[in-house]
């Protein structure tokens, strides 16, 4: 008889909500297999063609990661690692892109891409650890149970300080109205996007990579009672760039009182269109996280 302690189940608590009705590039992605609880988070990259070729309906960006979960699921193993069965996905959405826009030319900057975070859970004894494999910039925070908050993944995305600079040139030169300063940064963004998802060692989730993915891992043990939050960087907007929370702060409420509660805050802050407008490129981004718990020791 099999007398070993077996760690109980996560405690999973996820919002995605789009910032306009109808539309959202976000997902929340959650599978059990074998002892194996992988909760993926995933932030498509809004897109910068004038059309969409393969979903009109619902948009590129959205068909891509929903593909992707759908691809991903049959080739999820506990002994295969997260890398490996990330890049078997992509071939199956690949050849699902290629299908549907046989015939059309598609420009290099119209394929779409996303960040990823992938949080694997395996139990270990009473317990759990969480192998994560990531690329672009969602965040990841560990709440320990004893008030401390740790930042998993302090990735920084350089681009980010670039899109800024260029905001504030355009500001000072009187292009504020959200259309026209769409209008001035598109050329740069297109070139942004062709590199992506050209580069040698991409760091996103693409269409088609050209070589190995320069994905970002960690191991760490989780302890009774912890909490790991993932979330996009919409949903993060609530410590940078709006500074209503600390990262701590964010991480507590979230564990708390609950993420639709945090998003409310986000939301509400959003809605005053002023305010949000001064501090973001965009007046609201898609946001979803994931607040998953280790029960605490009995």
């Amino acid at each position: 008889m099999d007398t070993a302690p077996h760690a109980p189940p996560l405690a999973l608590d996820t919002v995605c909500d789009g910032a306009s009705a109808g539309h959202n590039e976000d997902l929340i992605a959650v599978f059990e297999h074998a002892g194996v609880t992988d909760v993926l988070v995933l932030d498509g990259a809004t897109s910068v063609a004038d059309a969409d070729y393969v979903d009109p309906a619902r948009g590129d960006v959205t068909w891509f990661v929903h593909e992707f979960c759908r691809q991903l699921e049959p080739h999820l193993r506990r002994e295969r690692a997260q890398g490996d069965s990330a890049l078997l996905a992509l071939a199956g959405v690949r050849a699902a892109f290629h299908a549907r826009t046989a015939g059309s030319t598609v420009p290099a900057f119209a394929w779409p891409i996303a960040a990823l975070t992938w949080l694997r859970f395996l139990r270990a004894g009473d317990t759990y650890t969480v192998h994560a494999w990531c690329v672009g910039d969602c965040k990841t925070l560990l709440f320990d149970g004893a008030a401390s908050i740790g930042d998993l993944d302090p990735y920084v995305n350089p681009q980010e300080a670039i899109l800024q600079a260029q905001v504030a040139t355009l500001a000072q030169a009187g292009i504020v109205e959200p259309a026209a300063r769409k209008a001035a940064l598109l050329p740069m963004l297109r070139a942004r996007r062709v590199e992506q998802n050209m580069a040698a060692a991409p760091t996103i989730l693409c269409l088609s990579p050209q070589g190995p993915i320069a994905a970002r891992t960690f191991t760490v043990p989780l302890a009774p009672g912890a909490a790991v939050i993932a979330m996009t960087d919409g949903f993060y907007r609530l410590v940078d760039p709006y500074r209503l929370l600390t990262a701590g702060e964010l991480a507590r409420r979230c564990v708390a009182d609950g993420a639709a509660s945090v998003l409310a805050q986000l939301r509400a802050f959003e809605a005053d269109q002023g305010r949000a407008d001064a501090l973001a490129v965009k007046r609201a981004d898609d946001a979803a996280a994931a607040v998953c718990r280790v029960p605490a020791a009995s």
